[in-house]
């Protein structure tokens, strides 16, 4: 596995800390877990950041970090606060993670990250 990835799937897993602390923080109302959902918040974005700057394809980094947000968070909703997954929406699921594990297995076009990049902004 590429290390630049290592980021983005840390980031995944705090966005599942985040919106586990948002269910905690009560509508946002108390504050130690209404702050503590903000630093989770901004740390899980800023590890995306760095897979982003590491030239990874932003569509399918993108995905990898909600789709390990969603389904962390789905298990944690289940285990933690007692929401019930149903059969389709654990199927969903299911689905959601097999289509990000195929995007990964797509293979990329060599050079077109690089050359997109120096052409944002000049048209």
């Amino acid at each position: 596995m590429n290390r630049a990835w290592i980021p983005v799937i840390i980031g995944g897993f705090v966005e599942t800390s985040w919106s586990s602390t948002m269910k905690m923080s009560d509508g946002l109302t108390d504050p130690l877990y209404t702050i503590l959902t903000m630093i989770l918040l901004v740390v899980s974005v800023w590890f995306l950041n760095i897979g982003l700057k590491s030239e990874l394809p932003m569509g399918i980094c993108y995905a990898v970090w909600v789709g390990i947000g969603a389904t962390g968070s789905a298990a944690v909703g289940s285990f933690l606060f007692g929401d019930s997954i149903t059969s389709l929406g654990g199927f969903f699921l299911v689905l959601m993670i097999s289509a990000i594990i195929a995007m990964n297995l797509v293979p990329e076009k060599k050079g077109t990250q690089r050359n997109r990049k120096r052409n944002i902004g000049r048209a």
